[in-house]
């Protein structure tokens, strides 16, 4: 099979941004859709061709799949790129493209909606011996049911979603009371933004970390891991920073997630690229979170320690390529960091929409994935994250000098951005150690 002539990415912003580019680069001719909030957005005009798919809010726009699917057809796309966010994780999205004779650039349809539910995932990744969190394998109909499966824990526990995401779904409990009390409420919550009410039990990790492995897999049944990503600075359950190699693993433990995380997607029959999600306890021991199956936000972490495309990768092997390199040609180089640059206050994490007036990068310093320049117009309509600023460094305290020189060097007006909260980030004592679990922000509040 060969490559896509043309590819429309079905996002927006800096990652439409950042897949435009690996497709002009590759000769790929591509579509850009976009609200009318993004008509002046620089992915907009980056783009070989432009398509107005609605009006602001995301559900009239990037979340219109009639319009989405109409417009690659009347422009004759071969292929959709989701991004991540959106549509990204979407099955029904993936099966009208393949109705429409369109290949979608990610997994199979099937192993999406697999992974895409909690609960279908700890089923299969049990199945395949890589260790859950202690819980229930069941969904939860009523409280009578939680309250059951509880007794077999111990408290604290999670009453989480099986669709949810996002910190979205999630509710911590301390006892029965708690329990009963958040029960209603969170399955209501489910319902709201997932059309999905499904609940299950885990128990709570005490000073968990949250590492990720980064995997390929082509349709001749080849995989291969690229490493890991620490994403354990966290707010309200989103990433703020993100580094690899993680300094919480030692080589023995590396090994063994790794190893994990392969056999996992093996036993999935996964294709493309995607994330396995370990979260791991004071102890050391690590747990299958979730899989994504998509491109991460955090994906210049990997790209910066192996000096590989991954959108390029996605994109070969949705066309039918094998992987371009073995396990044993990929190798990791020095440490990457990526911190993630929010219109948010960064205390109170309330977001900032707004007109930059003044937008100053130390170019030589960093990578930037940004999907905005002065003069852009931030809107309320969607996820803050305007930009990502990405070092690579010989070790990880190079690498942390890179980054605190990056964003000392600096300069955004007109908004209130997170940028104090992340040259915080860089010289706490927690975090220059590697000894931060997910707890940092919250319990020591920089």
């Amino acid at each position: 099979m060969a490559l896509f002539n043309k590819i429309l990415i079905a996002n927006r912003g800096e990652i439409a941004l950042r897949i435009i580019r690996t497709c002009h680069r590759m000769g790929i001719d591509t579509v850009a859709v976009y609200s009318e909030a993004d008509k002046d957005a620089p992915f907009v005009k980056e783009a070989k061709e432009a398509v107005c798919v609605g009006e602001a809010p995301a559900k009239k726009s990037y979340l219109n799949i009639d319009k989405i699917i109409t417009a690659a057809k009347e422009l004759n796309v071969e292929a959709v790129h989701p991004g991540y966010g959106f549509l990204s994780e979407s099955s029904g999205f993936v099966e009208l493209c393949e109705d429409a004779g369109i290949t979608f650039i990610g997994p199979d349809r099937d192993v999406m909606e697999v992974m895409g539910s909690k609960l279908k995932s700890r089923q299969m990744m049990k199945e395949a011996g890589i260790p859950v969190v202690p819980g229930s394998d069941k969904k939860l109909d009523t409280i009578d049911e939680a309250l059951e499966v509880a007794e077999g824990l111990e408290y604290p526990l999670m009453l989480k979603a099986s669709a949810g995401g996002g910190g979205i779904g999630m509710k911590k409990v301390h006892n029965k009371e708690e329990l009963a009390a958040a029960f209603k409420t969170t399955k209501k919550q489910a319902e709201n933004f997932f059309s999905d009410d499904r609940l299950f039990l885990e128990q709570w990790i005490y000073e968990p970390r949250h590492i990720e492995v980064q995997i390929a897999a082509d349709s001749k049944g080849n995989v291969i891991h690229l490493f890991e990503r620490e994403c354990s600075v966290q707010r309200r359950h989103q990433k703020v920073v993100e580094e690899s190699p993680s300094p919480f693993l030692n080589d023995e433990v590396r090994k063994q997630l790794l190893e994990a995380a392969i056999i996992g997607v093996e036993h999935l029959g996964y294709r493309n690229l995607g994330t396995m999600e370990f979260i791991f306890d004071a102890s050391g021991n690590f747990y299958f979170l979730e899989m994504n199956t998509r491109l991460q936000v955090e994906h210049p972490v990997t790209e910066a320690i192996t000096g590989l495309d991954l959108v390029e990768w996605q994109i070969r092997i949705a066309a039918g390529e094998t992987l371009p390199m073995d396990q044993e040609e990929i190798s990791s180089s020095g440490h990457a960091i990526e911190a993630r640059l929010y219109a948010e206050d960064p205390k109170t994490y309330f977001p900032s929409p707004g007109k930059i007036t003044k937008l100053s990068l130390s170019e030589d310093l960093a990578r930037y994935d940004f999907g905005v320049v002065e003069g852009s117009q931030v809107t309320p309509f969607y996820d803050a994250m305007i930009g990502k600023i990405i070092v690579h460094g010989e070790d990880r305290e190079d690498a942390i000098g890179k980054m605190t020189a990056a964003l000392d060097g600096m300069k955004v007006e007109g908004i209130t951005t997170n940028l104090t909260l992340l040259r915080d980030i860089m010289t706490a004592e927690q975090f220059t150690s590697g000894q931060y679990t997910t707890n940092f922000l919250d319990e020591f509040n920089i």
